[in-house]
């Protein structure tokens, strides 16, 4: 065989080569995306361990009046809400939510510095730290709590962190295939979890990878209990 005879073969087998570790990777990436959905809480907890402080991740209205509600019966003493956009003040957030102005703002610290779920987390460390807080009660969206519990646990390993997640009225999770904004959602959603996992990885991140483990855990223990 001469040498531009065994060209074309060489390519047809690396474009073989190439279309079956795609394909391989887009059905672990598929099965993946159905466990991470399958494994999304579809109610909000019912809480009573108190915590140091209540943290807030901006991204929804229903985020913030579940950490007044948290704050005004008593499971922390100081409610954080990060990622807030500059400019915007407590009164803002407060009628965008439709939440009474005195909604125990004496206890309620906003954050601008924000721009990201990393951003947050670094964020909430910085404000936990300085005023000398141990644990805090995370509230942020279903879909949004697996990668944001890895990013505070990179940035708070020292904390006590109590996952609290959202169900978010507009993200329908029944038949969430059918509907192209939820399936949008969720997909870039699982997509940037795994990034944030394989950046714990390749930080070395003891407590980030500590916490996919004891998520993977549970999903597989959820699992076997609906079975």
């Amino acid at each position: 065989m001469t040498g531009s005879a065994a060209f074309p073969t060489a390519l047809r087998r690396w474009a073989g080569a190439t279309a079956a570790a795609l394909a391989i990777l887009a059905t672990a990436w598929g099965m993946g995306m159905l466990w991470f959905v399958a494994s999304l809480p579809r109610e909000a907890p019912q809480p009573h361990e108190a915590t140091d402080a209540i943290v807030v991740l901006t991204g929804g209205s229903e985020r913030l009046a579940a950490g007044v509600d948290l704050l005004a019966r008593g499971l922390g003493r100081r409610l954080f809400v990060s990622g807030v956009h500059r400019g915007v003040e407590l009164d803002d957030l407060l009628k965008a939510a439709a939440l009474p102005e005195d909604s125990t703002e004496c206890c309620i610290v906003l954050g601008h510095a924000a721009g990201d779920t990393i951003g947050n987390a670094e964020e909430t460390a910085a404000w936990m730290r300085r005023e000398g807080l141990g644990s805090l009660r995370l509230v942020t969206a279903n879909y949004h709590m697996r990668r944001s519990m890895l990013e505070f646990r990179r940035a708070l390993p020292e904390a006590h962190i109590v996952p609290h997640p959202i169900a978010p009225a507009s993200v329908r999770l029944d038949e969430w295939w059918r509907r192209p904004g939820t399936l949008r959602l969720l997909a870039a959603e699982y997509t940037k979890f795994l990034a944030s996992a394989c950046r714990a990885t390749l930080l070395l991140d003891f407590h980030s990878l500590q916490d996919l483990r004891r998520s993977a855990s549970l999903s597989v223990e959820a699992v076997g209990h609906r079975s």
